[in-house]
């Protein structure tokens, strides 16, 4: 179980702007088809993270890199707007990162990730914010920035004695080193299986990656709900609560930034498990990424069974 802490929670990671086309299904190569709507939404899973904790009303600061386009000042604001201190945003020439996307009537997409400005982010630009970093209860990681940077962020950690949650999404091959610099390693199902052997049972995939040196998993299973296991040995299963899903995008966002914030506030894992559960099965009772994500009274009156989803 983790003290409570009055550091912030410091996300080291991506923010993009995804650019939306809806259509009636998914063009074919050379097709030109008439779209029904577009939309700009802001997202990227290290901003998504943040806004998640940020809605949940603990202090976040985001590091990241955007564009000097016009999406770079729309990302920025909308992190803003939920709360996140962007003073770690920099914003370098070119494009930042995209993600244009195609969304069919049957919910079929079909989507083309830019990574512009993220993918710039360089440990140099880490330490420019070492302090920062250095200050943080958490820091907060994904894979949507080049390996380097992010195992630059794990030692830099490893070395002040900050501990990581490494979200490793998208999955990569990960540097031997990173294992044994993890607190809390948070994949979903299908990640978890690219670091092992094809697919596994929560409780062997969980045994499997602790043996690889990690201080603690938290397997993101869906509609199963969370399986939580320690080194320590410690381990068992979160229910997830019952909910009419509509959309599950940034749902495993909303739970590492939800996750994070019940350990910094000193509930043992199981009951943060609870908690993130929570938080997410309400993002997935809306639209939108960032949009989605709850606000704290919401999530404490669903733990509390007094939440109405329709309200």
């Amino acid at each position: 179980m983790m003290s409570k802490s009055d550091k912030p929670l410091v996300i080291v990671g991506s923010a993009t702007m995804d650019l939306v086309t809806r259509t009636p299904r998914i063009p074919a190569t050379g097709e030109t088809l008439i779209g029904t709507a577009f939309e700009t939404t802001p997202g990227g899973k290290g901003a998504n993270q943040a806004v998640a904790a940020a809605r949940l009303g603990y202090p976040v600061h985001i590091v990241a890199m955007v564009g000097d386009d016009v999406y770079g000042p729309a990302i920025v604001d909308n992190l803003k707007s939920a709360g996140v201190c962007t003073d770690g945003v920099a914003v370098v020439h070119g494009s930042s990162g995209l993600a244009p996307m195609f969304v069919a009537d049957s919910g079929e997409n079909s989507i083309v990730v830019v990574p512009g400005a993220n993918g710039k982010m360089a440990p140099a630009d880490v330490d420019r914010h070492a302090d920062l970093i250095n200050s943080a209860g958490m820091v907060l990681c994904q894979l949507e920035i080049p390996i380097e940077t992010v195992s630059h962020v794990l030692s830099l950690c490893a070395r002040t004695g900050v501990p990581v949650m490494l979200d490793p999404a998208p999955a990569a091959a990960l540097p031997e080193a990173v294992w044994a610099q993890v607190a809390w390693f948070t994949p979903n199902e299908t990640e978890a299986a690219c670091y092992l052997d094809g697919g596994q049972s929560a409780e062997v995939t969980a045994s499997h990656l602790l043996d690889r040196g990690l201080s603690a998993v938290a397997l993101k299973r869906g509609a199963e709900g969370a399986y939580i296991a320690t080194a320590e040995g410690k381990s068992g299963w979160v229910a997830p609560f019952a909910v009419d899903a509509i959309d599950t995008v940034a749902a495993g966002d909303c739970f590492n930034g939800a996750f994070a914030v019940a350990l910094l506030e000193g509930l043992d894992p199981f009951s943060a498990a609870r908690f993130a559960n929570a938080a997410a099965a309400l993002c997935v009772t809306r639209k939108g990424a960032q949009a989605s994500m709850p606000a704290r009274a919401d999530v404490d009156a669903l733990l509390a069974g007094n939440f109405s989803m329709t309200t």
